[in-house]
């Protein structure tokens, strides 16, 4: 383990006793692989198992790695067809592990890393991208005032708003100069299309390795990792996804760049936006690249932000160099779109 994200088992299990209802020690604690944000740890007591969710240590910037919203948004969705852990405990007391932290339940099942279903029997692989793509329509079909969450995030011009936000994201990143990135950065403003209708609640990092499946069944059990969400266009959810399809099928984020689809027995990108259009009763997508351009985009700063991190020795994952370096290689795809 990484010695800047140990902290005080002995310490944290006595706060949680007196914190977490029905919480019984002495317990474990063991950091989860991947991910490079909220460090993300299991949680192993006498009375079962839990999951820790904290803010890295160090300085961070401002508005980044919020797990009090993660911890609001869990809340809000217990009792909604939107699958998601029990949100149990949240502490805004650095002093306990030197950060934020929240726990929630543990969500026993699996993820699916790799896109391409390799685990999965060719004519069974359809049916995890239909549940997949049910919880997602059924997450931007959540009416936000209902659960709590008309607050979440303003409303009106969700891409305007988010490209002054990850472009101010990626200058205060910043190490050196990317032209994909400036280009993306002059172009996207300039082209966003007019938005109508109700915000909705967007995840921010909808991608199919923040889902836990539950085993043997082409059913959602948790989406996982909501740091990213807000109130705003549910379309954008809807393109990272097809984005991350976008990607090489080896990477920090599998994808299935130069793969036959069909013959995986996986939809295409064209089925999956026609099913998520049907499934939430709108019509055809117009401006279909800016969506995709900006998700290539909002990727590339947040890559860059972990390469910040990384140099500045408090990223969460040994590898946030190697993710860091993917922020140019996005930026181009990006730009290839517009």
């Amino acid at each position: 383990m990484n010695s800047t994200l140990e902290f005080d088992v002995e310490a944290l299990t006595r706060y949680l006793v007196a914190h977490v209802a029905g919480f019984q020690g002495p317990m474990s604690v063991e950091k989860f692989a991947g991910g490079q944000s909220n460090p993300t740890f299991l949680i192993e007591a006498q009375s079962g198992r839990y999951v820790l969710r904290r803010q890295p240590p160090g300085a961070l910037l401002k508005s980044a790695h919020a797990v009090d919203r993660e911890f609001r948004v869990l809340s809000a969705l217990s009792g909604t067809p939107v699958p998601v852990a029990r949100a149990l405990h949240l502490c805004e007391d650095r002093d306990v592990i030197g950060s934020l932290f929240y726990v929630m339940s543990f969500e026993e099942g699996e993820i699916h890393w790799d896109p391409a279903l390799p685990s999965l029997p060719a004519g069974g692989r359809a049916a995890v991208y239909d549940a997949l793509i049910g919880t997602m329509a059924a997450l931007h079909d959540v009416d936000v005032e209902a659960v709590g969450l008309a607050d979440y995030g303003r409303a009106g011009n969700y891409f305007a708003r988010q490209i002054d936000v990850w472009t101010r994201q990626y200058r205060a990143a910043q190490t050196d100069e990317l032209a994909a990135m400036e280009a993306l950065i002059a172009w996207l403003p300039a082209h966003c299309p007019a938005e109508a209708g109700k915000p909705a609640l967007v995840h921010g990092d909808f991608r199919i390795d923040n889902l836990i499946f539950h085993r043997g069944m082409p059913q959602v059990r948790a989406v996982l990792d909501w740091e990213l969400s807000t109130l705003g266009n549910p379309l954008a959810d809807l393109a990272y996804f097809c984005m991350c399809l976008r990607l090489p099928p080896k990477g920090h984020i599998v994808g299935l760049a130069g793969l036959d689809r069909a013959a995986l027995g996986v939809p295409d990108e064209a089925t999956i936006v026609e099913q998520y259009c049907r499934l939430r009763g709108i019509g055809a997508i117009e401006n279909w690249h800016f969506y995709l351009a900006f998700s290539f985009f909002r990727l590339a700063a947040i890559a860059q932000g972990v390469k910040k991190r990384a140099l500045g020795g408090n990223a969460s994952n040994d590898k946030a160099r190697q993710v860091g370096e993917m922020a140019g290689a996005l930026a181009s795809m990006g730009v290839e779109l517009i």
